[in-house]
């Protein structure tokens, strides 16, 4: 008995990308299997020439094929790989097709591997400083289970607004946002299956009449799952910042948000490290968390560091209250924070144009 094509598929199924953690059949990443007698020969096409996995993938895919003939009573193959690299990287491929929006320059997503690090308060305060130095920014609240824009943008009062199949953004402190959380009940749970989120997002991001946009932000929801990689799918991004607290168990599930976001070709623009200090009444510095966890984990991934935002109770009512611009006046320490970290991502964004290192893709899952 010899093994058969079938055979070798459901053996690779077994084997994952050690560090997105997903089987190499399901990423798309084998390419082609050919069995003649115990000879196995195959083609697994990585995301760069240099990948620093590729012996450790290389081992695994032999040790599951040798399983596998074990397990049917085959002799021992002879496997041959063949290693090859994405040339073009895979969003780069969805985006020959046509910009769903075309008028938005720059689209960045904000994510981070776990909720409770201060995402959507990133965010928001990234996109109003932005906007404080003049560009013309907008804020999808991509967050579709747990919006949080309503209530840190002030939006409570406002209802929402649409002219045809166009939902027109909010206009408030500087920026045009947009949130799930202003469609629906606010006390409504949305126990949504995965097309469901799927739809509300592409109505949110497509069908929302931004205009003219410099910089696009949105805000993911946490994790590296299926829902927040077949959100990011629709947007033709930029690029990523990545949001983490000082603590190591947050770095862990950052590295892991950073790593999604390499995989699939987005540019990593850079990190942003939140909570990262207290200062109390008597002016000394806490480091409650251990300052500087993220600048660490960030060398560590070659990626910039955008800056880092304290604990602060007025920044925390100023976020309570939905009146973000607040910030600036109660707290000049941290409106100097939000408006070098806007200044640092507009600059990084601009070098990396300038020298054709951005390629305005949309993440593609496979």
């Amino acid at each position: 008995m010899s093994l058969k094509e079938k055979d070798i598929f459901e053996a690779l199924k077994t084997v994952d990308d050690p560090e997105i953690k997903k089987d190499l059949v399901t990423l798309g990443m084998v390419k082609a299997v050919k069995v003649q007698g115990t000879n196995v020969e195959l083609t697994i096409q990585l995301t760069t020439p240099a990948c620093p996995l590729k012996d450790k993938i290389r081992s695994d895919i032999e040790s599951a094929i040798e399983k596998a003939a074990k397990n049917a009573g085959a002799p021992s193959p002879q496997v041959a790989i063949e290693f090859t690299a994405e040339v073009t990287k895979p969003n780069q491929r969805a985006a020959e097709g046509a910009d769903p929006l075309p008028n938005v320059k720059h689209v960045i997503a904000v994510g981070a591997g776990k909720g409770g690090v201060g995402k959507s308060t990133v965010s928001s305060l990234l996109a109003i400083a932005l906007a404080k130095s003049g560009a013309r920014v907008g804020l999808l609240d991509g967050d579709i289970y747990g919006p949080s824009m309503p209530t840190m943008l002030g939006l409570d009062n406002l209802p929402p607004a649409a002219e045809g199949q166009q939902l027109i953004p909010f206009d408030v402190h500087g920026i045009k946002a947009i949130t799930i959380g202003k469609l629906v009940p606010p006390d409504k749970a949305l126990i949504w299956r995965g097309p469901m989120a799927h739809g509300a997002f592409r109505q949110l991001a497509l069908q929302t009449d931004w205009g003219e946009l410099d910089y696009l932000i949105v805000d993911l929801p946490p994790g590296t799952g299926d829902v927040p990689l077949t959100l990011a799918q629709l947007i033709p991004l930029t690029g990523a910042v990545v949001v983490c607290t000082p603590q190591k168990v947050a770095q862990d599930d950052a590295r892991r948000a950073v790593r999604m976001f390499q995989q699939l070709g987005v540019t990593v623009l850079g990190m942003v490290e939140n909570m990262s200090y207290f200062v109390g009444d008597d002016g000394k510095q806490y480091d409650l968390f251990g300052r500087g966890g993220t600048e660490s984990l960030a060398a560590s991934l070659n990626i910039p560091l955008l800056g880092t935002l304290p604990i602060h109770s007025k920044l925390r009512e100023n976020c309570d209250l939905g009146t973000p611009l607040a910030n600036w006046d109660d707290s000049p320490e941290t409106g100097q924070h939000l408006d070098q970290m806007a200044q640092d991502l507009a600059g990084r964004i601009s070098v990396l144009t300038h020298a054709g290192s951005l390629q305005q893709p949309t993440i593609s899952v496979t």
